[in-house]
């Protein structure tokens, strides 16, 4: 645990000194769990929405995107159920003071369980290596059943003490499995109560007349709204999606773990319309579809799981995670739920509005079932960052501390360096910069030794470095230098572009999915 605070202490301090995200008002002594996106930060954010984008709208024919408001009527809220039902239970520790999740506190419980029994699969992984039969070891070895049912228990314990409001039992659990303050040890805990996560707002001249509104928590509402508004003006047909990214607002109990959780968020959500009873085929698609799309980033398929919900939200009838190994454990990264036909049903009924799909071919209308896919921009943006985050130790000994980002997200894709500050080389860089920016973002860098810019650009995660000297003068070529690798090469000045695309085009990286 030691090591994973360190790692990821790292990660904090990284991402303000190269300019990725500071603190929000920091020279106020900042605002708790708000974090602004610094220059290359939004730079990196843009990348991995646009990454996004490209792969869900513009690479599915039957998939369009909207920019839905903020601020909605407030009866969408009522009717999605956000008002009645869209609450956390809290607990707080009576001696820390400190507050908490009950569900997350169970949880991260039910996580030390499973690692345990991971432990015990490698242990035989390696105990019997390649005769490992490792569906019969989980489904025969006391120990790793014995893990795998308690968690089960205590999983389903939790989700029916959760949908029942039997909040009473899920301290009780609490208290049976000897849950202490994470920080302080303490077991003296406060009964558990519900927290409505909605930020209010009024919308109004002044206070006698003005509407009570709320900052939207999630982004899907706005899709439902404009489902037929979308269908009939994009003549679309079922399936097809609806695909959104914006603000978020969440008033959480314990917004901790940088920018893991936040106040202020960004989501990138799809809504797939299907015909009723297909759902769980579309499920099944998405579900793989979407690891694949996150597995054509190169972070390693190590650092990926799936888990299957066994607490349903109110509206699905299915709902996995795809979890993320990030430096303080695999946690939620991406949600993939069937919604059913919940929430169109629910706004025709508070509407008083048809919100159905008319079919040509069997003449006959029907309410849309839904499969979501849901991902958090800002924890995608810090599996990226962390998982990328490396320390090398080089052959003559030495360390380098290099931001292995996937180059297709990199903020900037090449700097360009001159050798000396002199003998015209700083004006041939700027012609080289001058030609390359219409394509990427690229960055000029003459101070200090080469090999100290060399470092620089890694730290700060730029896949090439372009050095002008003085044989360019002479032949127009330059050396390229490949910031995993450090490999360089002799090009052609003629060549850049071409070379930089094949590393950081989209369509490359999207190909590998293919």
């Amino acid at each position: 645990m030691a090591k994973q605070d360190d790692i990821f202490k790292n990660v904090i301090s990284h991402a303000k000194e190269y300019g990725y995200i500071f603190p929000s008002s920091e020279i106020y002594d900042g605002l708790s769990a708000v974090y602004d996106y610094a220059q290359n930060g939004v730079e990196l954010k843009r990348n991995i929405r646009e990454y996004w984008w490209k792969f869900m709208v513009q690479m599915h024919e039957n998939i369009v995107g909207i920019d839905a408001s903020i601020f909605m009527h407030p009866t969408t809220w009522k009717a999605s159920g956000h008002v009645d039902a869209f609450n956390d239970p809290l607990i707080d520790n009576k001696d820390s003071k400190k507050r908490y999740r009950a569900d997350v506190l169970i949880e991260d419980y039910c996580e030390k369980l499973h690692q345990k029994a991971q432990k015990e699969i490698e242990k035989a992984k390696k105990r019997f290596g390649e005769s490992f039969d490792e569906e019969q070891f989980i489904n025969t070895n006391p120990r790793v059943v014995e893990y795998y049912s308690r968690k089960k228990e205590i999983m389903e314990r939790m989700a029916k003490g959760l949908d029942s409001g039997n909040l009473a039992d899920v301290k009780a659990l609490i208290e049976e499995l000897e849950i202490a303050d994470p920080e302080t040890g303490s077991k003296n805990w406060t009964e558990v109560r519900q927290f409505n996560l909605m930020f209010g707002t009024k919308l109004g001249a002044s206070a006698d007349s003005a509407m009570d509104l709320y900052l939207r928590p999630e982004t899907a509402q706005g899709i439902f709204v404009n489902f037929l508004n979308v269908q009939k003006t994009g003549r679309m047909k079922i399936p097809f999606g609806i695909a959104q990214t914006g603000k978020a607002f969440r008033n959480e109990i314990v917004a901790r773990q940088f920018i893991f959780r936040m106040r202020e968020f960004e989501q990138m959500e799809m809504q797939f319309f299907v015909k009723p009873g297909e759902e769980m085929k579309y499920y099944r698609y998405w579900k793989d579809n979407r690891l694949k799309w996150h597995l054509s980033l190169g972070l390693g398929e190590e650092n990926y799981r799936y888990h299957d919900h066994e607490k349903l939200a109110h509206y699905a009838n299915a709902a996995t995670d795809i979890e993320f190994n990030f430096p303080f454990g695999f946690k939620e990264l991406e949600g993939i739920h069937s919604r059913t036909d919940f929430d169109l049903k629910a706004h025709e009924k508070f509407s008083g509005k048809k919100l159905q799909f008319f079919d040509s071919e069997t003449n006959s209308s029907y309410v849309p079932y839904v499969v979501e896919t849901s991902v958090g921009l800002d924890r995608l943006f810090l599996a990226v960052f962390s998982k990328s985050l490396q320390e090398e130790i080089l052959e003559d000994g030495s360390t380098r501390t290099v931001l292995k980002l996937p180059a297709v997200l990199a903020p900037t894709k090449a700097t360009i360096l001159p050798l000396v500050k002199k003998d015209g080389l700083p004006e041939l860089a700027q012609e080289i910069i001058e030609e390359l920016k219409w394509d990427f973002n690229v960055a000029y860098d003459e101070k200090d030794a080469v090999g100290r810019r060399y470092r620089r650009a890694d730290a700060l995660g730029t896949p090439f470095c372009i050095t002008v000297d003085h044989q360019s003068l002479e032949d127009k070529t330059v050396t390229i230098r490949h910031r995993d690798s450090m490999k360089q090469d002799r090009v052609a000045i003629a060549d850049l572009s071409k070379i930089i695309d094949q590393e950081v085009a989209m369509k490359n990286w999207l190909k590998k999915m293919i």
